[in-house]
């Protein structure tokens, strides 16, 4: 890659911003990783205890709703609407106005939600009827899903609160809080199943309350981090407010453009549910190995993105916009291209050493394998959907990627319809990554046709270095971790001890071979808005 400093357009050290995208980055991974590791921590429980099987199936279901949910109402659409217009406040208005508007939105979308929950605890057998109508052949695995249901869904409602503050806190530039808030969910969780599932009459009815506890302490943490920066939000209802209406307009269309993944995953759940047993769970577990990159890397960029994507909108700097994106765009494909390139050569020796102990077999580790390197397919193309659409989103431009979303939706099902038969719950995998790359591809044309973005010089020869190291890497993986049977008789130390020099061999020589090539951290060094 050119040193930054021979790019024909301004370098990116001479943007001058206030905060270090790359320290905030790094800020926001490194407490993401914790969150993930607990959360691997807690399916490793979930599959010691509970397997692949009717229990785990019943609980993903009566889970994956209100996970919708809370994207849908509170960190997805919402956010993509509300921190442009909080951003752009914060810059031209008064803080007594933007707190008028913070507690306005605050307190319309949390009765919102509120009366959302109530619904879905009535409503569930209804619900999951409409989520999972395989269940209806089995009355044992359907009214199970029904009780777990009315015990998670009022989840959203925390969530859709937890949405207002981590808006608020990433616009003033204070990301650790939200950063940090999903730790709270997953260490509950695993409490709850270690400590607390053998006084229940059903143990998995532990791992559901695990979620609500999570939830409740993930919005009691919000408010002292709110109440030091003056902008808590009182409860104070009106719809007249002009920067409520305008988030109200933009949030329709968020809601879908955001949440297709997620709408995707739901619609593959009723598909998986007339599937072997265990299928919505071998899924499930390859989707959480899939969050560590989507969440070091997709949603920390995003996060940091979309606020100063917005400021500079706000402030007309086009060509600011411009290099941010491209900042963004080259930190994705140098960390996120290893990263499915190792999972697809690792998925045996992950899923073997993460999950496969207690109840979990080697045939399960072998499917949760097939989903894991279906989804790794896509992996690009998911997080990209994360940096470029923010991009949109700052410019307040809903409509766009709504249109590219929907495509993207009615895209998966036509996949799922010819895949899900050859290749079974790995072919839903495979629909979404996809889907996610064409939705992509999309936003990325859309952006460079409205003039918003202009790529940097140097990409070419960027591409060029990388597709070596992951050739180099490539390699040395196929050449020392073996035959997939041989991880099936390992013992747990050996297995933790392999994959460990396996992903150090992946590392370095991904690393060092950049190196060679050219490569310096200097050169993604970026500031960002304040």
């Amino acid at each position: 890659m050119p040193q930054p400093a021979k790019y024909a357009r301004p370098s990116f050290q001479q943007l001058l911003f206030d905060v270090n995208l790359l320290q905030a980055l790094a800020r926001i991974s490194g407490l993401t990783l914790i969150s993930r590791i607990l959360g691997l921590v807690r399916e490793m429980l979930i599959a010691h205890y509970f397997a692949a099987g009717m229990l785990t199936d019943a609980f993903n279901v009566a889970f994956r709703l209100p996970n919708l949910l809370r994207r849908l109402f509170a960190e997805g659409a919402f956010s993509q609407a509300f921190v442009p217009i909080i951003a752009e406040y914060r810059n031209k208005r008064s803080p007594e106005e933007t707190h008028a508007l913070i507690s306005h939105v605050a307190s319309l979308l949390g009765l919102v939600v509120l009366a959302v929950s109530v619904l879905g605890v009535i409503g569930a057998p209804w619900i999951i009827y409409a989520t999972a109508s395989g269940f209806s052949e089995h009355s044992d695995k359907f009214e199970l899903a029904v009780s777990l249901t009315r015990i998670t869904f009022p989840y959203i409602f925390f969530q859709a609160m937890v949405a207002v503050s981590a808006g608020v806190l990433n616009t003033w530039n204070r990301f650790s809080i939200p950063a940090f808030t999903p730790v709270l969910l997953n260490i509950s969780s695993i409490l709850m199943m270690v400590f607390a599932a053998p006084y229940f009459a059903r143990p998995i009815d532990a791992l559901a309350w695990g979620a609500f506890i999570g939830g409740v302490l993930q919005l009691a943490i919000q408010v002292p981090a709110l109440m030091r920066i003056g902008m808590l939000p009182r409860f104070a209802i009106s719809t007249k407010d002009p920067g409520v209406m305008r988030i109200l307009k933009l949030m329709l269309p968020a809601t879908i453009g955001v949440s297709v993944a997620q709408i995707s995953l739901l619609i593959n759940t009723s598909f998986a549910s007339w599937l072997p047993t265990g299928s919505i769970s071998w899924l499930n577990y390859a989707d959480r190995l899939m969050e560590f990159p989507m969440g070091m890397l997709g949603a920390a960029l995003g996060t940091i993105l979309l606020p100063s994507l917005s400021k500079m909108k706000a402030q007309n700097d086009t060509q600011g916009f411009s290099a941010t994106l491209d900042w963004g765009l080259r930190v994705a494909c140098l960390l996120t291209a290893p990263a499915s390139v190792g999972m697809m050569l690792l998925a045996v020796p992950l899923a073997s050493t993460l999950f496969q102990h207690g109840a979990f077999t080697f045939t399960d580790t072998l499917r949760t394998h097939e989903a894991l390197i279906a989804y790794s397919v896509g992996l690009l193309g998911l997080i990209f959907v994360k940096i470029l659409a923010p991009a949109f989103y700052s410019r307040q431009d809903i409509r766009t990627p709504l249109k590219y979303a929907v495509i993207s939706l009615i895209a998966t099902q036509l996949m799922n319809l010819v895949l899900v038969g050859p290749l079974q719950h790995a072919g839903l995998a495979l629909s979404i990554g996809l889907a996610a790359t064409l939705n992509a591809t999309l936003l990325y044309r859309g952006l460079r046709k409205n003039g918003s973005f202009t790529p940097l010089p140097g990409w070419r020869g960027f591409i060029g270095k990388l597709i070596v190291a992951l050739i180099v890497m490539g390699l040395a993986l196929w050449l020392s971790m073996g035959q997939q049977a041989s991880w099936e008789h390992l013992s747990a130390g050996k297995r933790v001890l392999w994959l460990g020099g396996l992903m150090c061999i992946a590392a370095g020589s991904y690393f060092a071979t950049l190196f060679v090539l050219g490569f310096r951290p200097a050169d993604f060094k970026k500031r960002g808005a304040h």
